[in-house]
């Protein structure tokens, strides 16, 4: 099983990301690759099981569920429902936590998923690095870095 990673410290404190990153419907307000976020159930983004249809900037739709949202560890855990990916099982997990010295936030982001072996590769750079990579990016970008 596939475990793509991406990490990397972003310029502002813990709680001023958190509160941008948390809403799970707000990804195209900080995130390059998504184009539009909708709600297809759920009341809000910050509810648990709330299902979000995310519209890339290729035009593929992914649809995912929120599984976990825990504002004490800075932590958010969701799951592919339906993509144009060849994935299985996908869980993705997103962390946040502060740099203690310098006052910025230790960001992490991973998923695991099951795939047909000779696509692993393929998704893994999609993952870690155009999904996971380019969020981080945009974050440390926005906050001054």
């Amino acid at each position: 099983m596939p475990r793509p990673y991406a990490s990397g410290v972003v310029p502002g404190s813990v709680e001023e990301v958190w509160t941008l990153v948390r809403d799970f419907n707000g990804m195209p307000a900080w995130h390059p690759g998504i184009e539009k976020s909708s709600l297809d159930s759920g009341g809000s983004g910050t509810e648990v099981g709330a299902v979000r249809r995310l519209t890339l900037g290729g035009g593929g739709v992914v649809v995912e569920r929120l599984l976990t949202l825990d504002d004490l560890s800075h932590t958010f855990t969701y799951q592919i429902l339906e993509s144009p990916f060849a994935v299985r099982r996908y869980i993705s997990t997103c962390r946040m936590a502060p740099v203690t010295d310098s006052g910025h936030t230790f960001i992490e982001w991973w998923s695991d998923y099951d795939s047909e072996a000779a696509d692993e590769e393929e998704l893994t750079k999609t993952f870690a690095g155009g999904v996971y990579g380019g969020g981080i990016k945009a974050l440390q970008e926005r906050f001054g870095s």
